[in-house]
């Protein structure tokens, strides 16, 4: 019954907090914000990660050092 109390107030929170920022965000430079990028008791969105072939961590980690130098 509390942890469903305080999902509830949070849902409400988080929808504020989510109202404030998007009013004060830069419209040009920043994300909208969603309701959920504030409230603890949602689940994070997880960004895919990329897989990086060997020869471009080469390139950048060692032939630029060489370069620089």
């Amino acid at each position: 019954m509390g942890e469903a109390r305080s999902q509830v107030l949070w849902n409400h929170t988080s929808s504020v907090l989510a109202m404030l920022a998007n009013i004060h965000r830069d419209a040009k430079r920043s994300k909208v914000y969603h309701p959920a990028d504030f409230n603890p008791h949602a689940k994070k969105r997880i960004q895919p990660r990329t897989m990086v072939e060997i020869q471009a961590l080469k390139h950048v980690f060692i032939d630029r050092q060489s370069e620089l130098q």
